[in-house]
């Protein structure tokens, strides 16, 4: 990495530390995620969304919390109204967020209050304009669901069933929080600034809107589709592999072993019901995929990370894929609102350097250089 006045250099941040958290470990070289010191796959096993998002926000693991959607606003409803059928379900998400934070006249630092409004708004934002789009009126909320199973009421109008419901509960918990990702560093220097909480929010959302951070799932399930049938499996990758495609599901940037998030859903997928054939396709295909990766790039190591089997838990639930990067930006809401509270608590302007390489100083044309 070449230095700058002898600093290092690193393109993308790669391995330099931009700051300090006390909010999850992720643990890339031995596979742990941890949030507030519990592991992730306990956390998916034993609690709910609303604890871990309780946990994220104040530190305090809570023996009960219940978090239902919110209704919406006029001001949000009138903005997601106005927008085309067309629109990306990401743009929507953001744009919910932005008129919820225009109106809700936010104080800066952010707080917990804050972090639950706008984390309970955001499904049934998302859930309305899936209706919009389909001519169909927005539902209201049910106090009474949690925020999954709100989310999927929200959708159809049908009380979802209880695997269902907690599948996709089980899906918000390990997309919470990761770290210092793309969309949560966006976050983070925008609270930096000390703009509040609807800003960071609708700025993390356009962070993970790009598909090299969110997508992948709905990529996933459209790979599995290409493949068609196990027997088919080793071929079709072999193929992809050669000429130099990447396998979806596959690989990540942190991970170098297998991501707990993806064991943590598998046990997950496993257990609903309606996804047997489904499953056993895509745990045949995962178990190819790894042999291959180990045969072909020995040099690498490429692991299974979470969106494969996200993938599988989404569809099980029902949800269209182009509907999954924002169901996990929706689950992301508390990882996000936790760091900007965080960064507000011991704040700093985030605001690195930057190598010039540029042309060196000179006059611009036809003017004669001072005397």
């Amino acid at each position: 990495m070449p230095a700058v006045d002898g600093r290092p250099y690193s393109p993308g941040l790669e391995g330099v530390l931009a700051g300090e958290t006390s909010i999850a470990l992720v643990d890339g070289q031995n596979g742990r995620l941890l949030y507030r010191g519990y592991p992730i796959v306990e956390l998916v096993r034993n609690s709910t969304y609303a604890q871990v998002a309780e946990l994220l926000w104040t530190g305090e693991w809570p023996s009960e919390a219940h978090l239902p959607t919110a209704p919406l606003s006029g001001a949000v409803l009138t903005a997601l109204r106005a927008l085309p059928n067309e629109s990306s379900p990401m743009d929507a998400l953001r744009t919910a967020v932005s008129a919820w934070g225009a109106s809700a006249r936010l104080s800066w630092p952010p707080t917990p209050d804050q972090a639950r409004d706008v984390t309970a708004l955001a499904p049934s934002a998302l859930a309305a304009f899936a209706r919009l789009r389909q001519g169909l009126e927005p539902v209201d909320p049910d106090p009474d669901l949690e925020l999954a199973a709100g989310f999927l009421y929200q959708l159809t109008g049908e009380t979802p069933d209880e695997a269902s419901a907690r599948a996709l509960d089980a899906y918000f918990i390990v997309g919470a929080e990761h770290g210092f990702n793309a969309s949560t560093f966006t976050a983070r220097v925008i609270t930096s600034t000390r703009s509040d909480l609807a800003s960071a929010v609708a700025g993390a959302i356009g962070a993970l809107k790009g598909p090299l951070h969110g997508g992948a799932p709905s990529e996933v399930v459209s790979q599995l589709h290409e493949i068609g049938s196990v027997e088919h499996a080793e071929r079709w990758m072999r193929d992809a592999i050669a000429r130099g495609e990447r396998l979806m599901g596959f690989g990540h940037r942190v991970y170098r072993a297998y991501d707990p998030r993806a064991a943590a859903l598998r046990e997950v997928a496993e257990g609903m019901a309606g996804m047997a054939d489904w499953l056993k396709m895509a745990v045949a295909v995962e178990d190819i995929a790894l042999r291959l990766f180990e045969e072909l790039k020995p040099d690498r190591v490429i692991k299974t990370n979470v969106e494969y089997y996200a993938a599988a838990v989404l569809q099980g639930v029902g949800l269209p894929p182009d509907l999954f990067p924002s169901t996990f930006a929706l689950a992301r809401h508390a990882g996000w609102t936790a760091h900007c509270m965080e960064q507000a608590g011991a704040n700093r302007l985030i605001r690195p350097d930057v190598r010039y390489v540029g042309p060196p100083e000179r006059p611009l044309p036809g003017v004669a250089a001072a005397v």
